[in-house]
């Protein structure tokens, strides 16, 4: 055998994979990725649909679960690959672990936020958004034909009599945006709940992308979460019906909702000529940010150390990293030290 034919072990372990899948009658593959900001309730959702009574635990970096569904009487099973992103925006760039040549087709993007922190709304959004457009872009880029393919049945979503086809720039996979709190959100007044729901429906709109709300605490929105997901998983049928009262949970599906529904982006009156801004998309970041002041919220301090999560305790491993950790205090120390003397000898 030639060194070119030889197997690797990465090799052999991905045949036995999918022989297995043969045996087991697995047919197809669908994957998930959840991601957006801290503590929004991402983890909870999954729970809830894998009907696990555990108390959710902080995501560190990038999770990985799966789920099976029977076909019919045959013992065929299709297998869901559940995807969970930590970090909120600071670890966007693994978003590639799942994005890839062999997934891009195969894989639906479930984006949520806080509905009760509007603060950090637009800045998780725009951060999160042009990170998956650019991954999502850059892989389709690798596969000939496939991005003709992909805009077609992007715009195909809106109908062909839509009027906002024009206007639009779709994501070229499906993408779910979610509310998650939206027990907490109700405790919002009511202007500022609806600037917030016509915000999400321009951007999700725009996007190409679904919108719904969402909370671990109301049945009814477990189980509509419950059915989109399980959608996304196996192809069965989305949720029923549009939902667009601002006063009531969000359901639009992708394509449903319309620029003239929608209406104008919610700026005080007389104040959309002093507007500098160069794109729709910009306006509408103007008008919410005039409403919920942005704050940045990708700074890494921020973000707990993996390295000191307990569930991932190694002492041995541990010990070292203390030990490093040590090394590096007394290295700082003693290149402040050495700059202080440098300083104090040319004074003179």
């Amino acid at each position: 055998m030639t060194k070119s034919s030889e197997k690797t072990l990465w090799d052999i372990a991905i045949e036995n994979a999918k022989e297995n899948q043969k045996t087991q009658g697995i047919s197809e593959e669908l994957s998930v990725l959840f991601l957006g900001s801290k503590t929004c309730g991402k983890t909870q959702l999954i729970l809830r649909y894998l009907d696990k009574d555990e108390t959710a635990k902080p995501t560190t970096a990038l999770e990985y679960t799966y789920v099976r569904k029977g076909k019919g009487q045959s013992m065929a099973k299709d297998v869901g690959h559940i995807w969970e992103l930590g970090g909120g925006t600071w670890l966007s760039q693994l978003i590639e672990v799942v994005a890839n040549p062999d997934t891009i087709k195969s894989t639906h993007i479930y984006l949520m936020l806080d509905l009760s922190k509007p603060e950090e709304m637009w800045f998780t959004l725009e951060k999160l958004l042009t990170a998956i457009r650019s991954r999502v872009d850059a892989v389709v880029s690798q596969i000939p034909g496939l991005k003709d393919a992909l805009t077609q049945k992007a715009f195909e979503r809106y109908g062909e009599n839509s009027l906002d086809k024009e206007v639009v720039n779709p994501l070229l996979v499906p993408l779910i945006i979610v509310g998650g709190k939206y027990d907490l959100f109700q405790e919002i007044e009511p202007e500022k709940r609806k600037v917030i729901s016509k915000t999400l429906r321009y951007i999700a709109h725009y996007s190409g992308a679904s919108l719904l709300y969402f909370s671990s605490k109301i049945e009814p929105l477990i189980g509509r979460m419950r059915q989109i997901v399980t959608h996304s998983l196996f192809s069965t049928s989305p949720p029923k019906g549009t939902y667009t009262d601002h006063g009531k949970p969000i359901l639009i599906l992708a394509g449903q909702d319309s620029m003239e529904n929608i209406g104008p982006p919610p700026l005080p009156e007389g104040d959309l000529g002093r507007i500098t801004a160069k794109t729709p998309m910009d306006m509408w970041k103007a008008a919410f940010s005039s409403y919920f002041p942005q704050t940045d919220v990708t700074d890494p301090a921020l973000v707990e150390d993996p390295a000191k999560d307990s569930q991932y305790a190694e002492p041995s491993i541990d010990t070292m990293r203390m030990q490093k950790d040590e090394e590096l205090e007394r290295y700082k120390r003693m290149v402040e030290r050495r700059q202080k003397d440098k300083n104090q000898i040319g004074g003179f």
